[in-house]
């Protein structure tokens, strides 16, 4: 099975936000209101910020520095170690996935996740119009041998998948025309976005694949890679 990986060029991100705005739409995550934002309340599955130490250079000559944070889909991800439902798990081909229906909303992964990528919905999710006409019909979440709803509910915690329901989309599509899935069909959303080309997503199983090469560069590095959850969302420095 392919191993899914992302690779983010931070030299060539240039903080648009196409990402995350892509993210949102590709998703159906609800947009919450300033004031819930500020208490902690916003969907980001994919989120843009100042990283640390974040300006560089003498004024006027000074340049200021971006990080952009998916979900890591770690191979050993403590998300899935206290889930006392199994509610969040690894699927066949390594996405780190969540069921909503067996979520109970204990947030035991939110804590755990070093990373601070999972969100719990505090409140039903609501679009105001014209919004609800954008919702994307292709988000649909597996629920066991249900589908689950574009929309997740109140009560329950989400976060980026690569965009999965692209993956089966593509599985299916192959399926359909009678050949195999090929791994160059299936694209998560921001990646397709990013107007500075810097998001490379890929088979990382393959030796041959831009992933892959990109990994072994000597700009590669992993957020927090000393805590051993070994991400599959990697990074490549700037300035080297």
């Amino acid at each position: 099975m392919p191993k899914w990986s992302m690779v983010i060029d931070l030299e060539k991100c240039v903080a648009c936000q196409a990402c995350s705005i892509a993210c949102r739409f590709e998703n159906n995550t609800p947009v919450v209101s300033p004031e819930l934002a500020w208490e902690g309340r916003e969907m980001r599955w994919n989120d843009v910020f100042p990283a640390p130490h974040e300006e560089s250079g003498d004024y006027p000559n000074t340049k200021t520095h971006y990080l952009t944070r998916p979900c890591m889909h770690c191979e050993n991800p403590p998300c899935i170690k206290v889930c006392p439902v199994q509610a969040t798990f690894i699927d066949e081909e390594g996405l780190v996935r969540q069921n909503y229906a067996r979520c109970i909303g204990c947030r035991y992964c939110t804590v755990a996740c070093p990373y601070g990528v999972r969100y719990f919905n505090w409140f039903a999710p609501e679009f105001e119009s014209p919004l609800e006409q954008h919702l994307n019909p292709d988000k649909i979440e597996g629920r066991g041998d249900l589908e689950g709803p574009a929309v997740r509910p109140k009560g329950v915690v989400e976060k980026c998948t690569y965009c999965v329901h692209r993956l089966r989309k593509a599985h299916a599509r192959a399926e359909a025309e009678g050949r195999d899935f090929r791994p160059d069909e299936y694209m998560p959303a921001c990646v397709q976005t990013c107007t500075g080309k810097a998001r490379f997503f890929g088979d990382m199983n393959d030796p041959d694949s831009t992933v892959s090469r990109l990994a072994e560069s000597d700009r590669a590095f992993r957020l927090l890679e000393e805590v051993g959850t070994h991400p599959k969302t990697i990074y490549l420095q700037e300035g080297k």
